[in-house]
């Protein structure tokens, strides 16, 4: 048996360990990392042959979570793990992203990269050690990979950045941010804020990178020392297939003049994404034949040549496009660098709807529906994070025919939960709390037509969809696309990409947020040398561009409507004592389905006392409010009640105070004769008579806790002769003594 290695590093005043040698011996690289209490084993695994007939590196990255990691059993009637958690998905998005492009471009084996959480430490979370541990495991394993990478998180506490904040920190903080690089280069950026501004966003990622190149020496020492224990192999060898000189030269020759001449007419004509691709496909299919006709038996034996034909041809196209941006300014669709494309905002657009917008931006349209329910209808979450349920929802879907296409519409899949959650992230920070607006909120952005950041699009339609809903949001939230072209010192920054520049861009990046600062951003950078300077040029022209769009959706809905749509539930609240709480329920919930099905409403009883009631009907509302603050009312001593005599006896009379609902009886107490009257009573019935209602005063209660009422201290004094009032004093067999006036009997 080989040895086992174990070596430390202390970030952030906690101890991170990667171990190999002992776990999963038989996968291609597996380390455990142990970060604090979190311990999350990730394993790297290639395939032995490349897969046939692909044009793509076959990456796949699972996260897989186990319930017993944080202490839980699963709920559901299986009780076990099944289809991952939307944290699960992604979180293996952020361990894909910034290791993709560290792969050769020409890779073609199946290479599957496992997390598997272990131990969860909240403190420290797993997501991060994944990112570490994949690249970690890569890194000594045998598959050619450009890394090593690692990943820290960010916080943003009193202006100050703070690495791998523990969750006490990360709920002071401003910030949730995430960065994953090499020694070299930023490649990735994923945050959530509460309006930060751009340059204290830009201090973050500067000081995430400052602690990730610490992280990356300590991973090449790791490999350097796995590799004299036998714990770490010799990386594989990856032959670039190529065309001969001659072939290449004979493909640019005839490639370049004709493909300048469809790229330059799509620009002067600003044609629209698909009339582009049209032409340029008919461009394409032209090269090609004009360069394998006569080839036939070259081609035979060598299968390759029309693939890298191919990839040589886009290559050449890419070539073209980016020189035009950099030396002319000017992009495939006629834009300048830092144009937005038209932009057109509707908001009620569905009739029946709680909100709708339509946010369209060129040829990318995104429809936003906005749907208030109340609490009970927020999401329960079953992983390995400290929040149990979420009350505000974002998802979004992404139909074949946004894009023409023509296939099945299947579940979504991880690109669709990533925008949607990327969108909901933006939008976070700006939903009234709880207290202030009490319903489950949920979005759902279809999109209707695509041509670049659907998921910036979403952003938009959601904010004219909540103000449309009435929805009291802080302030409207905004997003653009951003990409970056850079050849040596030329360096240009596009606003507002296109699918065609997403392509062949060496950076892109999204950022949301309002007219204060940025509430969500992501960012992916596929080269390094992308230095301080540059992106804080890139941030300050997306502010500009997320104002600019900000403007148009304000000219459409200045501010959230002032009342709700008479199809969304009226929503009531009020709070009780808890140990009232049964009193509402009742039996088996007895009780509490007699007022749902008396009234029609839905009623969310939390355990703190606090009661919310929807209706659309504002009446059947407050009925059950009313049936409610009947069953938990208690009766107050000294106060007077309008009553109703239940009952008559010699010694007096009972009066009901609180009435009953729903044939529950209601809080009665007694009158006794004494207390009918000022004057002495013979008989109960010479005074009241049941079925009358009479004032009663609450005086307190007996020693086993009846209630004692009084008719004669509800009633005012009696008045001297001349219209003033007596001083009155008890007397001792409880008459009334009244000065200068003898005892009445």
């Amino acid at each position: 048996m080989q040895g086992v290695l174990r070596k430390t590093l202390t970030i952030a005043g906690r101890d991170l360990i990667l171990e190999t040698g002992r776990l999963a011996r038989q996968a291609g690289g597996a380390v455990l990392v142990t970060y604090g209490g979190t311990m999350v084993l990730v394993t790297a695994t290639a395939s032995q042959e490349p897969r046939e007939g692909i044009d793509f590196f076959p990456l796949t990255v699972d996260y897989e979570e186990r319930l017993y990691a944080a202490g839980k059993i699963p709920g559901g009637f299986i009780k076990r793990e099944g289809r991952p958690s939307e944290k699960a998905i992604l979180s293996a998005r952020l361990i894909d992203r910034p290791i993709r492009p560290l792969f050769p471009k020409y890779y073609r084996n199946d290479v599957h990269v496992v997390a598997t959480v272990l131990s969860v430490d909240q403190d420290c979370p797993p997501n991060v050690a994944g990112i570490i541990g994949a690249s970690a495991a890569l890194t000594i394993s045998s598959i050619p990979f450009a890394g090593p990478i690692g990943a820290v998180g960010v916080g943003l506490i009193d202006g100050r950045p703070v690495i791998n904040p523990t969750l006490a920190e990360d709920e002071k903080s401003l910030l949730h941010l995430v960065v994953a690089g090499t020694g070299e280069a930023i490649m990735m950026v994923e945050a959530g804020a509460k309006e930060v501004p751009e340059d204290l966003m830009l201090e973050c990622i500067i000081t995430a990178h400052e602690e990730i190149k610490r992280i990356v020496a300590f991973i090449n020492e790791f490999r350097s020392e796995a590799l004299a224990m036998g714990l770490a192999k010799e990386k594989q060898q990856v032959e670039e297939p190529h065309l001969s000189p001659d072939l290449e030269n004979l493909v640019r020759e005839i490639a370049t003049p004709r493909l300048q001449e469809a790229i330059y007419t799509s620009r002067d004509l600003k044609l629209a994404k698909q009339e582009r691709e049209q032409r340029l496909e008919s461009c394409r299919e032209e090269i090609k034949e004009l360069v394998l006709t006569g080839k036939e038996e070259l081609v035979a034996e060598q299968p390759d040549i029309p693939r890298l034909v191919n990839e040589l041809i886009t290559k050449i196209e890419k070539e073209i496009m980016r020189q035009m941006i950099l030396t002319q300014g000017v992009r495939i669709d006629g834009r300048a660098l830092d144009e937005i494309r038209p932009i057109t905002c509707e908001v009620g657009v569905l009739s029946r709807t709680h909100g709708s917008g339509l946010f369209t931006r060129g040829e990318t349209q995104v429809l936003t529906v906005t749907t208030l329910g109340p609490i009970s209808d927020e999401q329960i979450l079953d992983d390995l994070g400290v929040d149990e349920t979420k009350r505000y929802m974002h998802h979004y879907n992404f139909p074949p025919y946004s894009v023409g296409e023509a296939r099945p519409i299947r579940a979504p899949g991880r690109r669709e939960i990533g925008h949607g959650a990327l969108a909901e992230r933006a939008l976070e920070p700006m939903i009234p709390p709880e207290e202030e607006f009490p319903y489950a909120i949920r979005l759902v952005s279809e999109v209707l037509g695509s041509n670049g950041s659907t998921s910036m699009g979403s952003v938009c339609g959601s904010t004219l969809a909540l103000m449309d809903a009435g929805v009291p949001i802080k302030a409207p939230v905004a997003g653009v696309a951003m990409g970056l072209i850079k050849e040596g010192d030329q360096v240009a920054i596009l606003t507002d990409i296109q699918g065609i520049e997403d392509a062949l861009g060496d950076m892109d990046f999204k950022v949301a947020g309002t007219k204060n600062g940025i509430t969500a951003l992501q960012m992916d950078i596929k080269i390094p040398g992308i230095d301080r300077s540059i992106l804080e040029k890139a941030l300050e022209q997306a502010r500009k561009g997320r104002l600019f769009i900000l403007d148009k959706i304000l000219a459409t809905i200045p501010a959230p409507r002032p009342e709700l749509s008479p199809y969304a539930p009226r929503m009531l609240t009020m709070t009780i004592d808890p140990d009232k709480i049964r009193d509402i329920i009742g039996p088996g919930g007895k009780i509490i389905k007699k007022i749902i099905e008396e009234t029609g409403v839905e009623i969310d009883v939390e355990d703190d006392g606090r009661i919310f009631i929807a209706s659309t009907d504002a009446a059947k509302g407050q009925r059950a409010m009313e049936i409610i603050q009947a069953l938990t009312q208690d009766v107050e001593t000294g106060k007077v009640y309008n009553g109703k005599v239940t009952r008559i006896t010699d010694f007096g009379a009972f009066v009901e105070v609180i009435p009953g609902v729903l044939g529950m009886p209601g809080k009665e107490g007694l009158v006794h004769i004494s207390q009918l009257a000022n004057e002495r009573v013979e008989k109960v019935e010479d005074v009241v008579q049941e079925g009358d209602y009479i004032l009663v005063k609450a005086i307190g209660f007996d020693s086993q806790g009846r209630l004692k009422l009084s008719r004669k201290e509800a009633l005012p004094p009696p008045a001297l002769e001349g219209g003033g009032r007596h001083l009155r004093r008890q007397g001792r067999d409880g008459g009334r003594h009244t000065p200068g006036n003898k005892r009445q009997r």
